[in-house]
């Protein structure tokens, strides 16, 4: 379920491709608007009158306003049709992450400017290369580096003194994650922990490398996963995003689109030092038209979302490159 602050949002961008105003917006709920609740937009009311979100309420809505008048979008047509996804989010491997859908067309994603792509399992991006939602079993440092893992959580036990560790790390039930998690602090790694943490990062940095870059075998996976990680689907959408007073307005293009205007030259991966796990990925992106190559930088840290030794690590896709440098996004 989204936030509440997600979810004035996402309601606040609809409200400006059908209201002249924040406060002609908030003053009944417009009958074009569908699926918000009474008791959303009673939530909506309430939070709009008060004033303490007035920054992003009234950013989002700027973004509803540009959709509106941007040319290659609704063109000054009032919606006649704009129905709010919510929390719904369906099973499956969803592409487009549309939170709006307007007259039955137009899809769109708001969301807070963020340099993060997606989220994923370790084993669906570096194995799957993002084909099927179905998340591994396993824990992705003990797979890929399983003696440096347990070099580390021999390290962690000994400095922790948690009673009752098991001798292997395979064996920590949820609680001792959790205790470990408190005893080994998340932002300054004790010295002594230090050398079996970087060793542990360089092994796992490097095999998840060496693993993705053997399961994109072909010019078609590697184009397919390009489009993955940008979120190219076979529908244009648009990218709303707000950050109190920064905008991000886009066009997404389609992969129809993408493949009239660009060509994949190179896609590679490679280990990269840092703190963390981390895999740094590179297009090479040839325009049609004009031959130019344009570069696309990203990373993916693998870590663990919810501290050190909790659950399993995911794998966290960054975009380095500025959204509106990336070869089909369009800014409005």
């Amino acid at each position: 379920m989204p936030g509440p602050l997600t979810e004035l949002t996402e309601i606040a961008t609809a409200l400006g491709t059908l209201a002249p105003s924040p406060t002609e917006g908030m003053a009944v709920k417009p009958v074009e608007l569908r699926n918000v609740s009474d008791e959303v937009w009673d939530r909506l009311v309430s939070a709009h009158a008060t004033g303490e979100s007035r920054v992003p309420f009234e950013s989002a809505f700027a973004n509803g306003v540009a959709l509106l008048a941007a040319d290659d979008a609704l063109r000054g047509r009032r919606p006649r049709l704009v129905e709010w996804k919510g929390p719904h989010r369906p099973p499956g491997d969803d592409v487009i992450p549309a939170d709006l859908r307007i007259d039955h067309v137009y899809l769109v994603s708001c969301k807070y400017l963020s340099r993060v792509l997606l989220n994923a399992g370790p084993a669906r991006l570096f194995d799957r290369l993002l084909v099927g939602d179905d998340r591994s079993g396993g824990h992705w440092f003990a797979d890929v580096a399983p003696r440096e893992f347990q070099a580390f959580y021999e390290a962690a036990r000994t400095h922790s003194s948690v009673p009752g560790l098991p001798s292997s790390v395979n064996y920590v039930t949820p609680a001792q994650q959790r205790a470990l998690r408190f005893a080994v602090s998340e932002r300054a790694l004790p010295p002594a922990l230090r050398p079996a943490w970087a060793a542990l990062c360089l092994q796992v940095s490097s095999m998840s490398a060496e693993r993705w870059s053997a399961a994109l075998t072909s010019e078609r996976a590697r184009l397919r996963l390009l489009w993955k990680l940008l979120r190219i689907s076979n529908a244009t959408y648009y990218v709303l995003g707000t950050d109190r007073d920064a905008h991000l307005r886009l066009r997404v293009a389609s992969t129809w689109d993408w493949n009239q205007s660009f060509e994949l030259g190179a896609l590679t991966v490679s280990p990269r030092p840092a703190g963390q796990p981390e895999v740094a990925w590179r297009a090479d992106i040839r325009d049609r038209e004009t031959g130019a190559v344009h570069g696309v930088l990203g990373h993916v840290e693998v870590r663990w979302s919810h501290g050190r030794f909790v659950g399993s690590p995911e794998a966290k896709v960054y975009l380095d490159t500025p959204h509106a440098e990336v070869p089909g996004y369009y800014p409005l």
